[in-house]
């Protein structure tokens, strides 16, 4: 990609991911360009679907989570890993307003631009739950499946301005039906995250 073009791609990212911070998903791909200076037929050439954009854009910090469950899985123990990455994910998934709609669709769809990113993104989660699962200490009816569900669930949370003030009191109730110890969860929070 010769460079002015590259300098525009990143330009209509940066752009984009304030939009959609401030407006959500949904925020129009005509919006976008408008804020970026651009044409829209300049956005589609870079980004020809909102999911391409969306990938683009989210495509680090889905790498920056899968290479976090790796980093908890060898440094902590089965539930402090599983836990410190699922309040990460909701976490991350918060700043984006409405991308867990997109990522929930896209698990089914391997058509979608996010559907590889989210696949591998579950499969981190679903190998901290079956290392935790392994020695007891979280339960045997739930997959990686329902872990990423749980994290779309809590992510909702966050978008809801009556709920968003107790997120973090039904994060620390979410956790604590995963796990089989509820005292080994964190109410305060302070588990590590993600730098």
């Amino acid at each position: 990609m010769r460079a002015d073009a590259r300098k525009n791609r990143d330009h209509v990212l940066a752009v984009a991911g304030t939009a959609i911070t401030e407006e959500g998903v949904d925020v129009s791909l005509r919006d976008i360009a408008r804020r970026a200076e651009v044409g829209l037929a300049t956005l589609l050439r870079h980004f020809p679907t909102r999911e391409a954009l969306l990938e683009a854009l989210l495509h680090t910090s889905f790498g920056e989570l899968t290479a976090r469950a790796g980093e908890l899985e060898t440094s902590y123990s089965p539930e402090d890993a599983l836990v410190s990455w699922l309040r990460d994910c909701v976490a991350w998934t918060t700043e984006y307003r409405g991308v867990t709609v997109l990522m929930a669709a896209a698990i089914d769809d391997t058509e979608s631009a996010l559907h590889a990113s989210c696949v591998t993104l579950r499969a981190a989660g679903a190998r901290l739950l079956a290392r935790a699962q392994a020695v007891g200490a979280a339960r045997s009816d739930i997959d990686g499946t329902d872990l990423f569900a749980l994290i779309a669930a809590l992510a909702w949370l966050g978008d809801q301005p009556s709920l968003a003030p107790r997120a973090d009191h039904l994060f620390n109730v979410v956790a604590s039906a995963i796990l089989t110890n509820p005292a080994s969860t964190d109410p305060a929070g302070t588990r590590p995250s993600v730098p």
